[in-house]
């Protein structure tokens, strides 16, 4: 039969306002048990953890890869700006001073103002056409940048990548909660998420690749070394997009590649899980509890100084790496082994965090290594000892993102809550995005006192907030442990009490 896990009491208030609430508790237990062990359904549908397992394989072989891949392409097109720069982009198109600093800010200011519509947007039309238009769009878009001839050409190419790109990682996540249960979340999400340090391998790779391409085009527009980085990736990613709706489920009930039984056995495992219909609206109550939600501002904070490293690291690695003193090509091909051992790490951390079920530790434990690392950049003098800094990074900083984005959608029970919570937190985590874009200036370089600076305090930030999370979800549990949140049942519904979400008294906070 499947685990027993805690789920939603739906008795009556005014009998369990009647009782003593360790004799509740009992009750609770008594009716998981006895719910899951004579049937998973209504009707008496039953299964085995054997074939749970399958079921689950059979979703990792399919929804796994394809969202891991979309963000890839997501990142690669958000990041690749850093690798043109270096490839000749900057001296061509006269971004001088603070201009590259605009070009890159623009993009995350787009950005934030488009993740929550667009999440719900999401919810409206469905995920599977829904996403592919969003990875077409800013296919498009850089397709399209290798054509500007100016600065102010770039900074619009960049702002209209902000309003495809704003609703992808959002979207990603959300879609991912719908096939997944609690315990299984975060090692899903932490694989997509290290997408974005295996675009940045893939980037160095294939800026240096591309920018090789001879001269091509008509005579008033020649397409050449950072042209052809946004052209070609650009091309690659519309193709992809336009294919992936023949990959990507509605749903756990319209999986093309599971049989009657597996697909009913995908919708009713998660039945058990959360309340609420998976296909219910979003409406402004829902809205509101997403905002109120204590655990979603511990985690959106996180995510925001973490993304001050994460998207600072991304965009400005390579001209790190250059002022350094290696020549363009050496940094673009030097960027590539960090990225590739924090992708691993990442998915390591997921993977042991999955097991444990526990979040906040993991990501206490690995800013130690981001600490450690942007002490080495912000003193050390020589270049080598440097770029073991990059690496301390890398690998303390990439597990953080896919961490508070799976605590807080671990945090935030019922469809509608998960959407708008999941889209809410990576908004006030990209404002980090747009923090990081100006913590490395070419006036702060070669060894940028000042952007160092800021993200080594990011990173105490950081492991202060997790410590401050794993309390807060510790102390909250432990109110509802002792009976203190029993009275948000009273005078509700059934359908009321379901639709409760993490405000219902037997949920518990994932610390």
């Amino acid at each position: 039969m499947a685990t027993v896990e805690p789920i939603y009491a739906s008795y009556n208030a005014d009998e369990k306002a009647g009782a003593d609430h360790a004799k509740a508790e009992k009750i609770l237990y008594d009716e998981q048990v006895t719910a899951s062990n004579a049937s998973d359904s209504v009707d008496g549908f039953t299964w085995t953890e054997e074939e749970e397992k399958a079921v689950r394989w059979k979703l990792d072989r399919v929804i796994v890869p394809v969202t891991t891949f979309l963000y890839l392409l997501c990142f690669l097109d958000r990041a690749n700006v850093g690798n043109a720069r270096i490839q000749g982009m900057a001296d061509d198109l006269n971004l001088v001073g603070v201009r590259f600093n605009w070009v890159t800010s623009i993009f995350y200011i787009i950005y934030i103002f488009v993740e929550v519509p667009s999440n719900i947007l999401l919810k409206a039309i469905g995920p599977k056409f829904y996403l592919p238009l969003l990875v077409v769009g800013f296919g498009l878009v850089s397709l399209c940048s290798a054509f500007v001839q100016s600065f102010e050409g770039l900074l619009t190419a960049r702002a209209f990548l902000g309003v495809f790109e704003g609703g992808v990682m959002p979207g990603i996540a959300f879609f991912i909660t719908c096939f997944y249960k609690r315990e299984e979340l975060l090692l899903r999400v932490g694989i997509y998420v290290s997408a974005a340090s295996m675009a940045g391998a893939f980037g160095g790779l294939l800026a240096t690749a591309l920018s090789r391409i001879p001269p091509w085009g008509a005579s008033g527009m020649i397409i050449h070394t950072w042209r052809n980085i946004f052209f070609f990736e650009g091309l690659f990613t519309m193709i992809v997009g336009l294919g992936a709706p023949y990959f990507m489920p509605e749903s756990p009930m319209q999986c093309h590649f599971l049989n009657e039984r597996e697909r009913r056995i995908a919708v009713e495992r998660l039945q058990t899980k959360h309340s609420g219909d998976e296909n219910e609206k979003v409406n402004v109550h829902h809205v509101k509890r997403a905002f109120l939600n204590i655990n979603n501002y511990i985690c959106a904070f996180g995510f925001f100084l973490i993304n001050i490293t994460v998207q600072g690291i991304s965009l400005f690695m390579p001209t790190i790496l250059n002022e350094l003193g290696w020549k363009a090509e050496k940094a673009q091909l030097y960027s590539v082994p960090p990225y590739v051992c924090a992708c691993v790490v990442a998915i390591a951390v997921a993977f042991f965090s999955d097991k444990v079920n526990r979040r906040g530790i993991f990501l206490a434990a690995f800013t130690l290594l981001g600490i450690t690392g942007f002490a080495i950049l912000r003193w050390a003098k020589n270049a080598n000892i440097r770029y073991m800094g990059v690496f301390f990074i890398t690998l303390g900083a990439f597990p953080g993102g896919p961490g508070f984005l799976s605590w807080a959608m671990n945090n935030a029970s019922g469809p509608a809550i998960r959407a708008i919570s999941g889209a809410y937190v990576v908004t006030l985590g990209t404002a980090g995005g747009v923090l990081a874009t100006w913590t490395y200036t070419k006036a702060d370089g070669p060894y940028f006192h000042t952007g160092h600076t800021i993200n080594l305090v990011g990173q105490i930030g950081v492991l202060v907030l997790s410590l401050v999370g794993i309390a807060y979800c510790k102390w909250e549990n432990k109110q509802r442990d002792l009976g203190k949140r029993d009275h948000r049942l009273n005078g509700l519904s059934d359908a009321e009490i379901r639709d409760l979400g993490y405000r219902h008294p037997a949920f518990r906070y994932i610390t």
